[in-house]
């Protein structure tokens, strides 16, 4: 494992988490006067709590007060709430429900989702340096998907403060592909390739919060090797339909699944760069990381 500094998500989020940031920092309330109105049905103080409530959310994930998310960046740009107000919020929801976290966490998970929706902007992870200044650490990992691999690779990303994971492998263990691909979604991690990801891997990209690829990069999917425990017929055709709910899961579109399954184990469907974009196994091409 090493890791890469300086790769940013190509979103354009970091001039406003820098001004956001700023306005916490120098301990005034930054206020930016979005030009759009509130949806209809929505008042400023229900979209306020989920601006709070979602960056709740990524600040208990990290167990740092120095993240938010990306979504909660838009849309404080774009309806014009301040930073102190938002904190504000936040440790009123705090207050409100600290004898049940378990619905805090359900609605902060919630929360976010709304605010993607709304602001069209995907719910990631956005940390900063003590400075000020975005932090984009990214890990990268190269190699077989073996028993332990997630657990590993989650405690590298929490121990570098990373931001996303840049992941080239042959494949391996579906369950830790996708054990690690759950984690990667619910905590707003961003994932990229640049070089090949094939069979499990493909599981692991498609949990990135936002997905990218380089243009010389190599994505291929094939038949998984059925466990034991489904060596019947129909335990074979449960393990595909699994492959199916993982993907829909994930926002990707299924047919990917079905094309798997259509190529045996020992053979590679490459998946050209346009139809993983039209899939959502990706969700943009970068030159470079």
């Amino acid at each position: 494992m090493r890791y890469l500094t300086g790769l940013i998500s190509p979103i354009v989020l970091v001039i406003l988490a820098s001004a956001l940031l700023a306005g916490c920092a120098g301990g005034h309330a930054l206020v930016v006067t979005g030009p759009n109105p509130l949806p209809a049905g929505l008042s400023r103080d229900q979209l306020l709590s989920e601006i709070a409530a979602c960056h709740l959310l990524r600040v208990g994930q990290a167990g740092d007060n120095t993240v938010t998310d990306a979504a909660v960046i838009a849309a404080v740009q774009r309806y014009g709430y301040s930073v102190s107000g938002v904190i504000e919020r936040a440790n009123q929801l705090v207050r409100d429900y600290q004898s049940n976290g378990p619905a805090l966490g359900a609605r902060a998970q919630q929360a976010c989702g709304n605010l993607a929706a709304l602001t069209q902007v995907a719910s990631a992870l956005v940390r900063f340096e003590q400075s000020g200044a975005p932090r984009a650490v990214w890990l990268r990992v190269n190699g077989d998907i073996d028993d332990g691999f997630a657990q590993r690779v989650i405690r590298e990303l929490r121990k570098n403060r990373a931001v996303g994971l840049v992941i080239n492998s042959p494949g391996g263990a579906v369950a830790e592909a996708r054990k690690l691909g759950r984690y990667l979604r619910a905590n707003g991690l961003r994932t990229a390739v640049d070089g090949v990801c094939v069979s499990a891997c493909i599981d692991v990209l498609a949990g990135g919060s936002e997905r990218y690829a380089t243009p010389t990069a190599k994505l291929g999917t094939h038949q998984s090797k059925v466990p034991g425990r489904y060596s019947s017929h129909a335990g074979g055709q449960y393990y595909v339909a699994d492959s199916y709910r993982y993907l829909r899961e994930m926002g990707v579109d299924a047919e990917v699944a079905i094309a798997a399954a259509l190529i045996p184990n020992d053979k590679i469907l490459l998946i050209p760069l346009p139809d993983a974009l039209k899939t959502r196994l990706i969700t943009g091409v970068v030159e470079r990381l």
